[in-house]
């Protein structure tokens, strides 16, 4: 056999194993589709892209502007306007629903039905009924069912965690992130007050810290609130304060606001106080205009440790701890981390119900502060 016919063997052979290796590789793949092509859609399209676990097969979004602009920075991914067409096209083996909240529901529900696993963004549904719907038939399915709380895989906020347990009890956790947004940012908040308030659509994320920090009972809640601009609806508002009581004693309180009105001083408190000190979030952005850019939602910068303990004179016995967080992921590190525990969760069939079970938790809290401003009751959970 001469040189020419071993080498063209050689090259058919070789190409014949990439693509059998391709083959295997796309078949133990999770195929998986994204609807919503906003910030939080585009942020998982890319960690999909990016996770060799998963294969990204198409994007969902009635702006074609949107899925576009995604497809064409991700390579060519199908697009479809319409969530049901794309869920019968493409057979997915998972779904990541992005889109605004009063779709969360109903989208999970059909990616189930159609054989699905299921990410969905916070807050997983408008209603506890609802949210336990969605449960239930994720159990039922026997689909893993992840919910997108992104303080959860964040490793500064666990840290934050961590220590604010060790202060005592009760704890006294004090927290806001208002937003001054206009523009395409202030469009997007009047979209999602379609369906609710900054303190539920913000607020199931930082009452989710709240219990996991008292790991207690909540047993009442209350709220305040103010409608600030004629842009959104009557029965709607966009400043907002929840608080909330523990059955260990401790108080939490939160504050949400959005829109072009809103102060950017002190618009980012990170605060827990108990009987052997506090624990801080220093926010060394704030003031430089920034507070509706997302990538600043999760920042630390870093960590303050005040220790409460005295010497014999009533001085303090300790210098405050800074704790230095620079090397913490940036938002779309994060989104990557979500999705990496997404694909575990499938892979190693984790059990889920604590993770279910404390997003509908969240959102109970929420919704019942939603319910003490409209009706200037304190209520009792």
């Amino acid at each position: 056999m001469d040189h020419n016919k071993k080498l063209s063997i050689s090259v058919i052979l070789k190409s014949n194993f990439e693509n059998a290796y391709f083959f295997v590789m796309l078949k133990n793949q999770i195929k998986i589709i994204v609807a919503g092509c906003g910030n939080m859609g585009s942020s998982h399209a890319r960690a999909y892209h990016r996770l060799p676990g998963f294969h990204l097969a198409g994007l969902v979004d009635r702006n074609a502007r949107n899925r576009e602009k995604l497809s064409n920075e991700l390579g060519g991914i199908d697009q479809y306007e319409d969530f049901d067409t794309a869920l019968i096209s493409q057979k997915p083996d998972a779904v990541c629903i992005c889109t605004y909240p009063d779709s969360h529901a109903p989208y999970a529900l059909k990616a189930l039905d159609a054989g699905a696993h299921v990410f969905v963004e916070k807050p997983i549904a408008v209603s506890v009924e609802e949210a336990r719907k969605v449960v239930k038939k994720a159990n039922e399915e026997n689909k893993k069912l992840v919910i997108g709380y992104i303080l959860r895989v964040h490793p500064s906020w666990k840290k934050f965690i961590e220590i604010a347990r060790t202060l005592g009890k009760p704890l006294v956790m004090r927290m806001n992130l208002n937003q001054q947004s206009n523009e395409k940012t202030w469009k997007w908040h009047l979209k999602l007050m379609d369906s609710m308030s900054p303190i539920v659509d913000c607020g199931v994320h930082y009452v989710d810290v709240m219990c996991q920090m008292t790991r207690s009972r909540p047993i009442r809640v209350s709220a305040i609130g103010a409608r600030l601009t004629n842009e959104v609806r009557k029965d709607m508002y966009n400043y907002g304060q929840l608080q909330v009581t523990f059955e260990d004693g401790s108080v939490g309180w939160y504050e949400a606001g959005w829109g072009p009105m809103m102060s950017e001083v002190a618009y980012f408190v990170k605060d827990v106080i108990g009987p052997a000190g506090c624990i801080s979030i220093m926010d060394a952005e704030q003031g430089k205009g920034d507070s509706d850019d997302i990538d600043t939602h999760t920042k630390t910068n870093r960590l303050k440790l005040h220790h409460a303990v005295r010497d014999e004179n009533d001085r303090f016995a300790k210098p405050d701890e800074i704790i230095n967080t620079e090397d913490e992921p940036d938002h779309q590190g994060l989104c990557d981390l979500e999705q990496e525990f997404f694909l575990r969760s499938i892979e190693e069939d984790l059990d889920l119900t604590e993770h279910q079970e404390d997003a509908i938790n969240s959102l109970r809290i929420v919704l019942a502060a939603d319910k003490s401003f409209k009706t200037g009751k304190t209520v009792d959970l």
